[in-house]
């Protein structure tokens, strides 16, 4: 229903009519309209204030605001904007004609005719409901988070491409001594060394190529110096409006107690795997102590110059034979401090032969290399992996109580990999026992306490490797080590 309640004064000069125009503004706004005349009575509306509020022309025309739900303070605003005053984006809640409540941004201006004359109310509604809960789900968001991290244990911290600090949790003061406004506007790089500072490089450039979360373990002492903590970071990618990495998360965890146990088991192993190589050890230098007493007998009894020389230089080499076998043997025994270093990896793998090469003679097994010609370096911990090489080799030897062959293979892969295999003569394992082996305490051998292998994955992850063993019954076990080498970013 149109109104007739004119709004202009006529003009016959005029090329256009005044309410056409005013109706083609009214229709093409994105807000909602009202127009109330000087007794209060709505006399226009527009469809988007149906739209809006869901009353149509016909529940409104002719009727004041007061038979409508408003809040109390309406008809004050309205006589001061009969007096002249206006109100821009004043937000309140009103209510739709189906009862739900609605956020509405309303601004009211008075609306004067040719003469200045103030003779009707212009009310613009627009409905933010939407946003306003969506400002309100964000806060409750905010809190939530805000929650999390103020009372976490994990220690966070959101830092820039350029690697700058830009927040630190509270969990970082409990942790390691300093409280975040000691963190934040810092660089990570002062707290790292030169080797941490190549890894998180290195780690950041993964992430930024693949979008995955990567991981990281640094080790510091407390701000007291009282204490060394081991700590595991999984740094994750934060992406901006357009998609790109701006930002990076790292939540860190305390695992100290979890290293400690580690080394704890690993130990144990060591222990286990040096006692049963004892006897090999043992028989291998009993032939050499043999060699050296009979041409000690024979240098006593000898006076012939050049008999003596060579009887000496056979002694001395028989010496040298024994000592690196006791050194071998010793760096295994031994526990080391858990530090990464530049190592070679087929001098690795050849100082794990040394030491198992007793044991191979004992059970008539012979151990064939293929390695590349150029150098492999690793980032690594030497005695760790010698530890896990010896793990493997020494199953490898006892799968074949009657001898065999035993294949040691290092091949290059392109971006930075490197595979060992390891393949045994043996009977294979079947399918059955296949999915328990890694299964802490499991283990098919009549003297073993089944951490070998658990023992050995874990150090072959802790260098961001990875282990897989194939095998099938009748043809032999092959085990496949992937590890990555030293590329430029390490050359420090």
């Amino acid at each position: 229903m149109r109104n007739s309640f004119p709004l202009f004064g006529t003009d016959d000069e005029s090329i256009y009519n005044p309410d056409e125009l005013l109706d083609l503004f009214l229709n093409c706004t994105a807000d909602g309209f009202a127009i109330v005349d000087m007794e209060n009575r709505f006399v226009r509306i527009n469809h988007m204030y149906t739209e809006i509020f869901g009353y149509t022309e016909e529940d409104l025309i002719g009727k004041t605001f007061y038979e409508f739900s408003n809040p109390a303070f309406v008809g004050d605003l309205m006589n001061d904007v009969k007096n002249g005053k206006a109100y821009t984006n004043m937000i309140t809640q009103r209510y739709h004609k189906d009862g739900s409540m609605l956020d509405i941004a309303v601004s009211y201006s008075p609306f004067r005719n040719k003469k200045g004359e103030i003779i009707a109310i212009i009310a613009i509604y627009r409905d933010i409901t939407s946003i306003v809960r969506m400002e309100n789900e964000l806060h409750r968001t905010r809190e939530l988070y805000e929650l999390i991290t103020e009372n976490t244990s994990d220690m966070i911290k959101v830092f820039t491409k350029d690697k700058k600090i830009v927040y630190a949790s509270p969990s970082h003061e409990k942790v390691i001594g300093l409280p975040p406004e000691k963190i934040v506007g810092r660089n990570l790089e002062e707290f790292l060394c030169s080797e941490e500072e190549a890894i998180l490089d290195n780690k950041i450039d993964e992430i930024l190529e693949t979008g995955e979360p990567q991981l990281l373990r640094k080790k510091f002492r407390t701000v007291d110096k009282e204490s060394v903590v081991y700590t595991e970071y999984n740094i994750s990618p934060i992406y901006n409006e357009k998609k790109e990495v701006d930002s990076f998360v790292s939540v860190g965890r305390n695992i100290t107690d979890r290293v400690k146990n580690d080394a704890a088991i690993r130990n144990l192993d060591r222990l286990s795997i040096t006692g049963q190589l004892a006897a090999g050890v043992a028989h291998e230098i009993r032939n050499p102590l043999t060699a050296l007493k009979g041409f000690s007998k024979l240098l006593q009894t000898s006076t012939d110059k050049q008999k003596q020389s060579d009887y000496l230089m056979i002694i001395m080499n028989e010496l040298d034979r024994i000592d690196m076998i006791v050194n071998e043997f010793m760096s295994l025994a031994k526990p080391q401090a858990v530090q990464f270093v530049k190592g070679e990896l087929c001098a690795i793998v050849d100082s794990t032969i040394n030491v198992i090469h007793p044991q191979a003679i004992l059970h008539n097994v012979q151990i064939i290399t293929n390695y590349p010609q150029t150098k492999v370096e690793l980032l690594c911990n030497p005695h760790q992996l010698k530890q896990v090489f010896l793990n493997f080799l020494k199953n490898a030897i006892e799968s074949m109580p009657n001898g065999g062959n035993i294949d040691i293979e290092i091949q290059i892969y392109e971006a930075g990999n490197v595979q060992v295999r390891i393949t045994d003569e043996g009977p294979g394992i079947e399918a059955e026992l296949m999915r328990h082996l890694g299964t802490p305490f499991y283990t098919t051998k009549d003297k073993g306490i089944g951490l070998g292998l658990t023992v050995s994955n874990k150090i072959i992850q802790e260098h961001n490797g990875s282990m897989k063993i194939e095998s099938s019954v009748g043809k032999g076990t092959t085990i496949k080590v992937e590890l990555d080498y030293i590329v430029s970013a390490f050359n420090i």
